[in-house]
């Protein structure tokens, strides 16, 4: 079966860099190019630019002197920035029928400007790249050097340079794989798992994963590197540096909690055959507690997690959203409607048993998972006082 898989290498530091920071910000400029474009079109007509026409304009617009600045960036790239344009009013239209149809659920706006100096990246294709062997590749007629960690599998289907908050680039090999079955020694070990704030991970067997939560860590750090670039010259290069001293902690921040998703996700896959989440609310979530869901980043983890497991040969199961996993006993299956936020120990009304909150929604997970995700059926728990 062939999926995508996205290889990343880091470019070298060098004078040659200039030029692909150029044609990142001439991608900024033709971004709103394009827009504008858009834009113009709809007040003169009416009616919405198709890509083959932004295309055909695109095309001939670029041979002007008048838009040389163009130039530096190849036409592939162009093309690549008409067609996610064009994907953004798609999906904004897609959203004013489902809002007149009352089916909306959530809020799309049409692509709008951004500022050039916040241009990340470019997208090449088919053309205007080249492999050269070893650890250099081509882009126009220029030669680069970046830090080759392996060899891209498969065929290269795109190629994306990318450029942080801290001006290092990034070079990215978006390939279609051939992925064979692994062969894997299966544990016969299942497990349905909660998700908190306090413990991150909670399972149905009793085993608890923490977070370490790298921004609630550093927010000392950040508070103090905050208030230096507020605290320079607007333009001056004092003010560059403590951007970029700022731009380095949050950097160090994403890295924390991205080796913290992934030695996770390889733990859990190693230790169990057959993984059940529960299917957060994210945003109700998020207007509840705000900057601890985002430290978390349970979003992340479960594509992390989903990726690991697809390569490893475990399966995991999501339940449905609004199965009560928390209010239902796992011992006699009484939903208790009184339980809230406060409530981490709670008895049940009918039976009489203790349960820990988190472990006895990990047990429901697990009971619900087996029995309506194509498993087969989990036995009650037999009750037990949680503390």
């Amino acid at each position: 079966m062939a999926q995508r898989q996205t290889f990343m290498d880091k470019r070298y530091r060098g004078k040659r860099s200039k030029r692909l920071h150029r044609q990142i910000n001439v991608g900024g400029a033709m971004h709103n190019h394009c827009i504008a474009l858009h834009r113009r079109y709809d007040r003169r007509y009416t009616k919405h630019l198709s890509l083959y026409t932004l295309h055909a304009h695109l095309a001939k617009v670029k041979r002007l002197p008048k838009y040389a600045w163009g130039r530096p960036l190849g036409s592939q790239a162009i093309q690549e920035i008409a067609r996610r344009l064009d994907t953004g009013y798609q999906r904004f239209f897609q959203h004013v029928k489902e809002r007149k149809a009352g089916k909306a659920t959530r809020r799309v706006g049409p692509p709008t400007f951004r500022k050039i100096r916040k241009a990340k990246s470019f997208t090449l294709t088919q053309a205007g790249w080249k492999l050269l062997g070893g650890n250099r590749w081509q882009i126009g007629t220029t030669i680069y050097k970046f830090a080759k960690s392996r060899e891209p599998l498969g065929t290269i289907k795109t190629v994306t340079i990318k450029r942080d908050a801290l001006g290092d680039l990034f070079v990215y090999f978006s390939c279609l794989v051939d992925v064979q079955p692994m062969d894997r020694v299966m544990t016969g070990h299942s497990a349905g798992f909660a998700c908190g704030l306090t413990t991150y991970l909670t399972g149905s067997d009793g085993t608890e994963s923490h977070a370490p939560q790298p921004f609630t860590q550093s927010l000392q750090a950040i508070a103090t590197a905050n208030r230096k670039v507020a605290h320079k010259v607007q333009g001056s290069c004092n003010r560059h540096q403590a951007r970029r001293h700022l731009a380095r902690v949050h950097r160090r921040v994403a890295h924390v909690r991205q080796a913290f998703h992934w030695d996770l996700a390889h733990e859990l896959c190693a230790q169990y055959d057959i993984i059940r989440l529960e299917t957060l609310n994210l945003q109700g979530m998020q207007a509840l507690w705000g900057r601890t869901v985002s430290d978390l980043g349970f979003a992340t983890f479960v594509e992390t997690l989903h990726h690991v497991a697809s390569k490893t040969g475990v399966l995991v199961q999501h339940i449905d959203r609004w199965f009560p996993s928390t209010t239902l006993c796992s011992a006699c299956q009484n939903v208790n409607e009184p339980i809230t936020l406060r409530d981490r120990v709670w008895t049940c009304t009918f039976c009489g048993v203790t349960h820990q909150r988190d472990h006895n929604a990990a047990i429901n997970i697990d009971q619900e998972g087996a029995s309506s995700c194509g498993g087969h059926p989990v036995s009650l728990a037999p009750a037990s006082v949680d503390g």
